[in-house]
């Protein structure tokens, strides 16, 4: 664990760029697997130390590592926290048209992997910060940069954070993965299963066995037909069922004896996942067994007045009110909201739908009204 005190000044440096900041990051290949985010994290360290920030790097397994930064406040009121993640997800097999850790800008856009989610967010918040550094005498409570490894994929730094107890400070939480700048209240819960069909090892010149892979085609046929009855939500669609990969077989001339899918449900809030696993127990086969892989909470806000100061400084900087949406993503928000009841909300410069796609690239206007967006709420939060 690295800690700084913020003793490092800017005087010999020029001012924090946000977007050269962000061609940065994006320079850096963060994909979760395998995640190596301990470069970005140093970069990120050494930044926050030269704002004048305290920050903390946690290399907490190798080369995963968490940033925590903090602008300390008078202690009249809990901290406000400000979340992003240094991971991305794979890059993808479908060609690119401009490389993907290039950071190239073209046409008011910075491109590259992690730009829209959610690099941009991160340059953004640290910007934000950077700002509100000489100003800490002004917040009746401490700012908290939490910056996490693996969020993609299996939440690996929310949860360390949890551990450390950060969660007993959370006052209210500020989340900046993509929204286009409108601003998400509620987002689903992740059921991740998976079905394990057993066979027998078989051959085509002798005994033919039981196929496994068939097993698997059987159920996941029932699985598509499955209609979960869950309680409506005006800003969510249904539940959702996904098959993200399946493996079996060992050679082309024997009878696969196993096989195996992932299956992600997504679900609204208000659901007992237990009762959904039953369900899917239920149209299972009996030669297939489910085992839960993870299960990610469902967040939502209810709190009116951070909801309201959000959508009245989103609308100051954007000229036009924003959307109050939910998604279907997940958060850190579900590992370290858990259990709390704290203002929540996600605003992040990046576009809807563009995570993991190929060109994925960020509105660079967006990326600096994002950065007096940041500043804008923690400022009147913690006032």
């Amino acid at each position: 664990m690295a800690i700084g005190t913020a003793q490092e000044t800017r005087s010999s440096r020029l001012p924090f760029d946000p977007i050269r900041f962000l061609q940065r990051v994006v320079a850096i290949d963060s994909c979760d697997p395998p995640g190596s985010e301990i470069e970005i994290a140093m970069l990120v360290h050494t930044e926050l130390l030269a704002l004048g920030i305290e920050a903390e790097l946690d290399e907490f397994l190798p080369r995963r590592a968490n940033v925590l930064g903090r602008i300390r406040g008078t202690g009249e009121k809990p901290a406000l926290v400000l979340s992003s993640h240094m991971d991305t997800v794979p890059v993808g097999t479908v060609p690119w048209r401009r490389p993907p850790f290039s950071g190239e800008i073209a046409q008011g856009r910075l491109y590259g992997r992690g730009s829209t989610d959610m690099k941009s967010a991160l340059a953004a918040m640290i910007a934000a910060a950077g700002k509100l550094a000489g100003k800490s005498q002004t917040l009746k409570g401490d700012l908290i940069l939490a910056f996490t490894a693996g969020e993609s994929a299996n939440l690996l730094g929310a949860r360390r954070f949890a551990e450390q107890g950060l969660k007993d400070e959370i006052g209210a939480f500020l989340c900046g993965e993509p929204t286009d700048l409108d601003i998400i209240i509620v987002e689903k819960a992740a059921l991740w299963l998976r079905a394990t069909a057993t066979g027998r090892l078989g051959h085509v010149s002798g005994e033919p066995g039981v196929n496994a892979i068939d097993a698997i085609h059987s159920f996941l046929t029932r699985l598509y037909s499955l209609e979960l009855d869950c309680p409506t939500h005006p800003l969510l669609d249904g539940p959702t069922i996904r098959v993200g990969r399946i493996e079996g077989g060992s050679a082309v001339n024997l009878t696969p004896d196993r096989c195996a899918a992932d299956i992600d449900i997504r679900l609204p809030p208000g659901v007992d996942h237990f009762a959904v696993v039953t369900h899917v127990e239920n149209i299972a086969p009996k030669d297939v067994a489910i085992s839960i892989l993870d299960f990610k909470p469902a967040v939502e806000s209810t709190d009116e007045s951070f909801i309201k100061l959000c959508s009245d400084v989103c609308a100051r900087h954007r000229m036009r009110k924003p959307e109050i949406k939910g998604v279907a993503y997940y958060s850190d928000g579900t590992i370290l909201l858990e259990g709390l009841s704290v203002p929540f909300a996600i605003i992040g410069p990046g576009d809807l739908g563009l995570s993991g796609q190929p060109d994925e690239s960020v509105s660079i206007e967006n990326v600096l009204k994002a950065v007096e967006i940041y500043q804008d709420v923690a400022s009147a939060w913690l006032s």
